[in-house]
């Protein structure tokens, strides 16, 4: 007999009957008719081969085979009922859970700071692991290795949840004491001058050497780093130009002497996302990140600067 719904009622009916003595009461406990409750005794009694209850003048008493059987029935709806009280509950005031997102260094350098003063103040117990971007960040999703991907990921676009952040576009940046480029970034002055590049993780560097390419423009490449971290410095110390994502040109503005350009002719924006997958989806933990990271990252939110 397979324990499915029907069935645990049947162990609910033995129950209140071994309680009561009574298939009467144990009917009104029961909130069913005396006639559906003898149909449940009756199974019972053929499922076990025995009778489990026999009328005396003191009511229904239960045959030895019945009072063995008490204990492991109450303890399965026992059970039953701690699984069934249990809520997919999630508070971020006493949570101590760790959050591990992977990231490109943009979205360290543009997302981690304010991520955490919101965590400081709402979830002081939550911690959180960065992980960068890898070849193998669809497999950490889908095992829960990991609960968010940021950036621009084509490689998740499908098979995964997503999430817009912002609309992003590029923009210049220039020492503060550039000695050719000061008011203005003119197309001819784009064309001619040194550039610096950065092979960050995430793809919007390669989207943008595409865009580049596409335009039918060459650029003089002379300085390639491998991340945005040292950006503003490498900048501020030299002529060189170098095109970044423009929330990025926002904050690095503020840490050295630099200027910010418009990129001298026509690029497509990008779309920032988060992505998770559909495991996680309904999680409650999972789902306050999601709106946390959102918030602090969203187009209608707060200057990143």
């Amino acid at each position: 007999m397979a324990l499915d719904t029907i069935e645990i009622r049947l162990l609910q009916v033995f129950d209140a009957i071994y309680k009561t003595r009574s298939v009467t009461e144990a009917a009104v406990s029961l909130d069913l008719g005396q006639p559906a409750v003898s149909v449940a005794l009756s199974k019972l009694r053929h499922h076990f081969g025995d009778p489990l209850f026999v009328r005396t003048s003191a009511g229904m008493e239960p045959t030895p085979f019945g009072d063995g059987l008490v204990r492991p029935v109450r303890g399965v709806l026992e059970a039953l009922e701690v699984v069934m009280g249990q809520q997919n509950h999630f508070d971020p005031v006493t949570s101590k859970r760790l959050f591990r997102i992977c990231m490109t260094d943009i979205s360290q350098l543009v997302l981690l700071p304010r991520l955490w003063e919101r965590l400081r103040l709402a979830a002081p117990g939550i911690r959180i692991d960065v992980l960068p971007l890898s070849n193998d960040i669809a497999r950490l999703l889908e095992s829960g290795e990991a609960d968010l991907a940021l950036g621009l990921m084509p490689q998740l676009e499908a098979g995964f949840y997503q999430n817009v952040l912002f609309s992003q576009k590029f923009a210049c940046m220039v020492s503060a004491h550039h000695p050719r480029i000061q008011k203005e970034l003119r197309l001819e002055q784009f064309a001619s001058e040194n550039h610096a590049v950065v092979s960050s993780s995430g793809a919007a560097p390669q989207m943008l050497e595409q865009e580049i390419e596409r335009f039918g423009l060459k650029r003089k490449i002379s300085l390639n780093i491998p991340n945005f971290i040292g950006a503003a410095l490498v900048v501020e110390h030299t002529d060189l130009i170098l095109t970044i994502p423009e929330r990025l040109a926002d904050v690095l503005q503020g840490r050295a002497a630099v200027r910010i350009f418009p990129v001298p002719f026509q690029l497509p924006p990008y779309d920032v996302k988060q992505h998770w997958h559909e495991r996680f989806h309904n999680d409650p933990g999972s789902q306050w990140l999601r709106r946390v990271v959102a918030d602090l990252m969203s187009a209608s939110s707060a200057s990143i600067a």
